[in-house]
């Protein structure tokens, strides 16, 4: 475009435009004040750039805004091949110049589902697909054709940007925020014709409260106002954070469009959940952790590993052996398994905060620990409570969990014996590696072998606090609500209860309800909302894999706030090839062997 002056975008049809009187008194002051003028002039002063990343990168340059990528920003988007990028509507312009320069940079064959006004501007035609968003009822009627131009660029393995909601975030009176309306079932129609990946990106933030309030009075006068919000963002950032690709199987299983949009609606705004930064959370309380105590003497642990009988001995694998001891075997070596406990757990914003992780029950409890023999080094630990000897010299007041939960004695007395786990680890260093937690649960399978009366395994799991609030309530609601075992989580309460609600910003609570009703769905919703892309935790993993079941959940002040869910197993409702994976396939036999005879005398005993 040679010449600017010749063509004005920014012309808008008011009535009486040409009367001089009417322009001087009403119209100028009007343009000005919605940014149309300060708009043309920019315009007109751009240099002529005709590839539409280049026209949003000079845009941007001449505004002075920057894009901040956050979280691992744009890296899930596809470098080749069908895909589609849904995102959020903050603020009505900016977002769009900002989202073309940064996927173009990506891949030269992006094109935008957006506003068919915007086609008025000739650096962006290339890119854009127009359609009518102020059509209505209609709108499905009168935009066909750009949505068959959309779905046919996607099959032949484009890249498609459109932002669903059709028109700018703005205030949802109902829900008392700043969100997008209902994003279009016509998306959720496209994206199932064109059976590609679909990637979303959120965009944080909102226009400020004139525009909340004009669009209070009318919708078209907030749209007046967009030329107005695009000028107050020079100078700022706009902040992109895109999730990961959600691959067109799991949106084939959402029952209609409607559903497939609110999904990926969801997705969107969970987006928005997440942390800056992320690590471990500090200590609640503002406390100050002492020092953790030195590693204690290799050749002393190794002296009392020397020392226990053989029969201790529960599992070996190559260097790596897991043994049993009572603490009175083992000073050096529990000094050193608080020692690495306290380390672990703060590196995941748990801990004590005291130099080292040792408690009264640590006396009376077994530790099972995996050591190295040819590094004469401590890899990990756990401790287990055998419950009906701990019931019979101590009562309730003899279980660590008690310090977690209120129980009803009729609760011990319905599970039978049982085994009490807790205060796992496996130290940092070894951590990359899943054999050493497996190891340890060969470990534990053994004893079970060993000790065939304890059928029922129950623990505290924990949520830490390196995960957000948000991932917290996600995976207790969930839990909730998918295992329960309602006769028996009558039997026992928190001590501090967890309000497990999940609110999302930007989605009602009937939607994220929808889509949480098990742990299968959480999990990738957990991974969108934490930086590290973390899952649901090894822990609880591995026990729901075992077939465990939630009682409740515990907050934990003595523990810097971790979330403690009390998970209960029972190795008879366990499917038998994991059982055998832990035990063996020769002890998995004589276990059930035990249970059934046990279970036989009990019915000759009842007769």
């Amino acid at each position: 475009m040679s010449d600017k002056t010749d063509y004005d975008p920014f012309d808008i049809p008011w009535p009486l435009a040409h009367n001089r009187v009417f322009r001087t008194l009403l119209v100028d002051p009007l343009e000005k004040l919605l940014g149309v003028r300060q708009c043309r002039d920019m315009y007109r002063q751009l240099p002529d750039e005709n590839a539409p990343e280049e026209f949003c990168r000079v845009v941007l340059e001449q505004m002075n805004v920057t894009c901040e990528l956050e979280g691992e920003g744009l890296d899930h988007i596809p470098r080749q091949g069908p895909a589609i990028v849904v995102a959020n509507h903050p603020f009505g312009a900016v977002e769009g110049l900002v989202m073309i320069e940064a996927l173009r940079r990506i891949r030269p064959d992006v094109k935008v589902l957006a506003n068919s006004l915007l086609q008025r501007l000739p650096p962006l035609r290339e890119a854009l697909i127009g359609v009518d968003i102020l059509s209505g009822a209609s709108g499905t009627r009168v935009n066909i054709g750009p949505l068959r131009q959309a779905i046919r660029h996607v099959r032949e393995g484009g890249l498609l940007l459109t932002f669903p909601a059709g028109e700018v975030s703005h205030l949802q009176l109902r829900r008392r925020e700043v969100a997008d309306p209902l994003w279009q079932e016509s998306v959720g129609a496209l994206i199932r014709h064109c059976q590609a990946p679909v990637v979303p990106v959120y965009i944080p933030g909102r226009n400020g409260m004139l525009f909340q309030a004009a669009g209070l009075i009318h919708p078209r006068l907030r749209t007046l106002l967009l030329g107005r919000m695009l000028l107050h963002h020079q100078g700022g950032t706009v902040r992109l954070r895109g999730g990961r690709p959600v691959p067109w199987s799991r949106l084939a299983e959402c029952a209609d469009d409607r559903e497939r949009i609110d999904y990926l609606r969801l997705r969107t705004y969970l987006l928005g959940a997440a942390t800056p930064s992320g690590g471990a959370q500090p200590p609640s309380g503002g406390a100050v952790s002492e020092d953790v105590i030195p590693p204690q003497d290799a050749d002393l642990m190794a002296d009392e590993v020397s020392r226990l009988p053989p029969s201790q001995l529960l599992v070996h694998s190559g260097p790596l052996q897991v043994w049993q001891a009572e603490a009175g075997q083992i000073p050096y070596l529990l000094l050193e398994i608080g020692r690495l406990r306290e380390i672990t757990f703060r590196a995941v914003g748990e801990g004590t905060g005291r130099s080292f992780d040792l408690d009264r029950f640590d006396q009376d409890y077994l530790h099972l620990f995996l050591w190295h023999s040819e590094r004469h080094e401590l890899v990990g630990a756990y401790r287990v409570g055998c419950c009906d000897k701990l019931l019979e010299r101590f009562g309730k007041q003899g279980l660590y969990t008690h310090t977690l939960f209120k129980y009803r004695r009729r609760m011990f007395d319905a599970i039978g014996p049982a085994l009490e786990l807790g205060r796992s680890f496996v130290r940092p260093e070894y951590q990359k590696s899943y054999s050493p937690l497996l190891l340890l649960w060969k470990g534990i399978g053994r004893f079970v072998v060993k000790n065939p009366r304890y059928r029922v395994l129950f623990g505290p799991v924990s949520i830490t606090r390196d995960y957000s609030d948000l991932s917290r309530k996600l995976i207790a609601g969930t839990l909730h609500a998918e295992m329960p075992l309602p006769q028996l989580s009558r039997l026992v309460k928190p001590r501090v209860p967890f309000h497990a609600k999940a609110r999302i910003r930007g989605c009602s609570g009937e939607l994220a309800r929808s889509f949480c009703g098990s742990m299968e769905q959480v999990a990738p919703l957990v991974a969108d909302i934490e930086v590290q892309q973390k899952g649901i935790p090894v822990l609880l993993r591995h026990y729901l894999n075992l077939g465990g079941k939630l009682l409740t959940f515990n907050l934990d002040p003595q523990f810097s706030d971790v979330l403690d869910g009390l998970i209960l197993v029972d190795l008879l409702q366990t499917d038998q090839k994991t059982i055998q994976r832990y035990m063996g396939r020769e002890g998995a036999a004589a276990f059930f062997t035990y249970q059934r005879l046990l279970s036989g005398h009990r019915e000759a005993l009842c007769a």
